[in-house]
């Protein structure tokens, strides 16, 4: 019989409790239950707040069928919240708002990774933060992503830019500037000239294409998740690797000091003790105080 659990006064069916997700770490389904009741619920809700859910599924682990849905998926409960989002002129999308503890377990039963966009659900294509999603080729890991990063830290400084760093979750880093609302397309545009400059000044690293035949050996700066349409893994969430790995928020001191991927790898069972020791790295993504404006294109 599947448990009954009531979550902030809401009954929730959690199954497969002991259904082994990650069969490298032996993590069961209900472990990683735990992690998002009670280690990443407070910080992850924050970074889902307003912002509209797309999922990405993979509920038979990381070896099984893996999907994508931006729509509520059937059986969605009644009081979890919907939004309308515009696809296009004539078509409005709904998509799952998690909002609370209780529409969270219910969406981390689904066994999903979090993605949203850069925009809330209220002011759809008007971007309140941008991001850089640096992506290695092989034989480049992590460490070189490090490298860029410290580049693109420097680069939007001089733009009156803050910056923060989280990792993906799988091979590469994220970096995150909290904006004075934008439009998407212009944050995009900005987005690319930086990745532009940076291949012209790191033209041995870097490459802001996304061809393959130019990656081996190079970080790809993806300046297109800053688009209306894409979404990023939310900072905190599981992702569907071999192991339970976290998209994890990181401090410039670990990227400045990055020399083995392996630095750079958080587990579910380490964030407790990343929290406990930094509070939310990414907080400051919340503070509109921290917030300035997207320079002029020139």
């Amino acid at each position: 019989m599947t448990p009954i659990t009531e979550v902030e006064g809401r009954r929730l069916a959690l199954s497969n409790l002991d259904k082994v997700l990650y069969p490298a770490t032996g993590t069961t389904k209900g472990e990683v239950l735990h992690y998002y009741a009670v280690t990443a619920a407070d910080a992850l809700l924050a970074h889902l707040h307003n912002r509209p859910v797309s999922f990405l599924r993979y509920p038979d682990g990381p070896d099984g069928q893996r999907f994508f849905t931006k729509n509520p998926p059937p059986g969605t409960p009644s009081w979890v919240r919907i939004a309308e989002v515009p696809r296009h002129a004539a078509q409005q999308n709904r998509q799952v708002v998690v909002q609370d503890l209780a529409s969270l377990m219910w969406a981390a039963n689904l066994v999903v990774e979090f993605h949203t966009p850069q925009w809330q659900a209220d002011a759809p294509g008007i971007a309140d933060r941008m991001v850089f999603d640096l992506d290695p080729g092989a034989p480049a890991t992590v460490v070189e992503c490090c490298r860029v990063a410290l580049w693109l830290r420097e680069r939007l400084a001089a733009d009156g830019l803050r910056t923060y760093g989280k990792t993906s979750g799988s091979k590469g880093l994220h970096l995150l500037v909290p904006l004075e609302p934008a439009p998407a397309d212009r944050v995009s545009a900005y987005a690319k000239r930086l990745a532009v400059e940076a291949e012209r000044d790191l033209p041995d690293l870097v490459v802001h294409r996304m061809t393959r035949a130019l990656r081996p050996g190079k970080v790809f700066v993806d300046f297109s998740q800053n688009a209306a349409a894409k979404t990023t893994a939310t900072p905190y969430t599981l992702r569907a690797e071999a192991e339970p790995t976290a998209s994890a928020p990181v401090t410039w001191a670990e990227i400045e000091g990055c020399r083995t991927p392996a630095e750079l790898v958080f587990l579910a069972a380490d964030m407790a003790g990343r929290l406990e020791r930094y509070g939310d790295l990414l907080g400051p993504l919340l503070d509109p105080d921290r917030a300035r404006p997207l320079p002029a294109a020139p």
